[in-house]
């Protein structure tokens, strides 16, 4: 019998249907579904990573756990998916020979030495290579096994290891030191605290940031339309009230010059994920979300896969032929338009790898038939691969020089001459601004003259996009863990937003002791030399125990650092989680707090003058973060928080009996059929 083990359910299912001489029989085994494809072969899926490497029990209280014991702990491979590892186990012990045909990455080999680690047998071991889960690519892969590559598993776990050792010591750290445990303990890691670090001291630098005025001064002239012209000095760093003054009683200006170019913008590079991430990013779509919608397209079949460096179409993707494919479709007007070239030369960008060739659509899709939120994502591939083989958009520029009393304007025109590969990445705006026709010596009339007051604007705030290229520059994390690392900062509520990323206080306060205390836990550099470690392992060139180990040693002197510094850290977090906790001010002065009984474990809203004599109390929902929002009930008066729990969010006054709760828990009527 063979065994051929797939990353996940939906990809199991192709790969049967593909490799299948008929329909694949589904066998039930639990909660797993196994394919049977003929030929005694059976298609068996993992769902990701099946063995979650963990401590032994006995390190499991916070409290009676000695840290520096706890970096020396031995790490346990402990099964969370029963059903997927009996089905193995079951069908294995029949079994002469496994396929692993995972994806194709450092994460995709760690899950195929999973499987062999829990059929624990000798057998036969092959692997199959391939960027998408369509018939020509599966088949080819499966004609052309390979070797499995333990040094690439070995790097997966590695990371796996070290971010659980560091992660456990320092959130545990932390969160005692701040007296915040439970549901709410502060989590800090190997990655995401260097990763926080970078948007709490951009926030830094914006709230230390102090504004320098300057001014512009604007025309608008008029020959048979009017236009825009501003004086070539561009910013004045002081007021030119003078000049200002002397200009506006002019009349008329004279165009000095008049210079006509042509400008080319070349069409963009194929997608790597960093590139589309970034990309995704513009069209509102987060990098998590942007991640998990890519990989459902992928396993679907309908794009390659989306974890690359590649920026460059190796010779043997057939691109003409994907394109055809796309002849009456939804992009049959875009694919036409690509055919209609002699030749198809597809751009390149800075990196080339072998692993996986760029992001590219692989099968056509139909609004009708995907989810809205996958068509977005899938069009937005489809296009960027046409937009690669499409020539160079080209524009008609003109700069004219009017003088006006001796000072000169520039006025800057610009419109589109070819569309090239603007016409189908429809994502890429070019502003067009058509000037007048004008000559050397034309009169042109002062319609209007003003002088604007400005300021210097602080450092933006992270974007996205801007924070996914920061990461990769930096070599925080990986393309595969970054996009799930920012989604953690944002589930934590270190920090919100959408389109640009805010730390919350409690980021600030954390970040801002730790730099003090421990530097090198939100320094990028030990992280960038740790990642570079176990990219060796995966090249060979070093051991996974070895790596790990001196990891250990590198947390054993964080650890110290921290203990001295323990006071500090303590009194400072405490600070922020007291201030984090405050709901509002309590009639009799006190404050109103977050509070969870030790008894119960369920918190509630009590004053912090309880000692005092002061009995105000409040109930609380059990789930979600509580947010105060500083504002009262118009019914009640009492305080208002925002409850968000996962995806839903919610705002309710903490007064339970309040007029605007009096229909909570009626279900609604239904309608009664006509």
């Amino acid at each position: 019998m063979r065994i051929i083990v797939a990353e996940k359910a939906i990809a199991a299912k192709r790969i049967a249907e593909i490799l299948g001489s008929k329909a694949p029989k589904a066998i039930r085994e639990g909660k797993t579904t196994v394919y049977d494809i003929g030929d005694d072969t059976l298609v068996i899926p993992m769902s990701g990573h099946v063995l979650n490497v963990d401590y032994p029990p006995q390190y499991n209280n916070w409290r009676a756990t000695n840290l520096n014991q706890l970096i020396r702990a031995p790490l346990q491979y402990k099964p969370s998916m029963p059903s997927i590892v009996n089905a193995l186990k079951k069908y294995a012990k029949n079994a002469t020979r496994i396929t692993i045909a995972t994806d194709y990455d450092t994460e995709g080999e760690s899950i195929g030495l999973e499987a062999i680690t829990i059929i624990n047998k000798k057998i036969q071991v092959d692997r199959a290579h391939f960027s998408a889960i369509t018939p020509e690519e599966v088949k080819h892969a499966f004609g052309h096994l390979v070797e499995l590559d333990y040094n690439l598993a070995d790097s997966a776990d590695c990371r796996r290891e070290v971010d659980l050792i560091w992660g456990a010591v320092l959130t545990r750290f932390v969160s005692l030191a701040s007296g915040r445990l439970g549901r709410d303990f502060l989590s800090v890691g190997r990655v995401q605290t260097p990763m926080l670090a970078l948007i709490v001291d951009r926030e830094k630098e914006r709230r230390a940031f102090k504004p320098t005025p300057y001014w512009e001064m604007l025309a608008i002239f008029h020959k048979q339309k009017d236009f825009e012209a501003q004086h070539s000095r561009g910013r004045f760093l002081e007021e030119p009230k003078e000049l200002y003054k002397k200009l506006k009683t002019e009349k008329t200006g004279t165009v000095k010059s008049v210079q006509k170019k042509k400008k080319n913008l070349s069409p963009p590079t194929p997608f790597n994920t960093t590139e589309f991430l970034r990309s995704a990013s513009g069209i509102g779509v987060g990098p998590s979300r942007a991640m998990s919608l890519a990989e459902s397209l992928y396993t679907s079949g309908f794009i390659s896969y989306p974890r690359t460096d590649n920026t460059v179409f190796p010779e043997s993707i057939k691109l003409k032929q994907i394109v055809e494919s796309f002849r009456g479709s939804e992009f049959d007007k875009e694919a036409k338009l690509v055919l209609s070239q002699k030749k198809l030369v597809p751009t390149k960008g800075k990196k080339q790898t072998t692993d996986h060739p760029p992001i590219h659509p692989v099968a056509p899709a139909s609004s009708k038939v995907l989810p809205a939120d996958q068509w977005k994502v899938y069009e937005l591939i489809v296009r960027r691969f046409f937009a690669t083989l499409l020539p160079k958009c080209e524009l008609d520029t003109v700069r004219a020089v009017i003088d006006l009393a001796g000072e000169d304007f520039i006025a800057n025109g610009q419109t589109i001459h070819v569309p090239g590969w603007k016409e189908v990445y429809t994502y890429s705006k070019t502003k067009e601004v058509e000037l007048p026709h004008l000559e050397k010596g034309d009169s042109v009339e002062v319609k209007d003259l003003s002088l604007l007051a400005k300021e210097t604007q602080p450092p933006k705030l992270y974007t996205p996009a801007a924070l996914i290229k920061e990461l990769e520059d930096k070599n925080l994390g990986t393309k595969s863990t970054r996009p799930a690392i920012i989604k953690k900062l944002l589930d934590r509520h270190y920090i919100r937003g959408t389109k640009n990323y805010e730390p919350t206080e409690m980021a600030f306060a954390v970040i801002s002791v730790l730099e003090k205390v421990a530097p090198d836990i939100t320094s990028p550099k030990m992280t960038s030399e740790l990642e570079k470690e176990m990219q060796q392992i995966g090249g060979g060139k070093k051991e996974k125990p070895v790596v790990v180990d001196e990891s250990r040693k590198m947390l054993g002197v964080i650890l110290d650092e921290l203990t001295r510094g323990h006071g500090e850290i303590s009194k400072s977090l405490r600070g922020a989680v007291s201030e984090a906790n405050t709901i509002a001010k309590c009639e009799c002065g006190g404050d109103l707090r977050i509070i969870t009984s030790r008894a119960s474990g369920k918190r509630f809203v009590g004053c912090s003058r309880y000692n005092e004599g002061c009995r105000v109390s409040y109930p609380l929902p059990q789930k979600g973060k509580v947010i105060p929002l500083g504002t009262t009930c118009e019914s009640c008066g009492s305080p208002k928080v925002k409850i968000i729990h996962g995806r839903r969010s919610y705002e309710i006054c903490l007064d339970m009996n309040c007029e605007t709760k009096k229909d909570w828990g009626k279900r609604k009527k239904k309608p009664k059929a006509s």
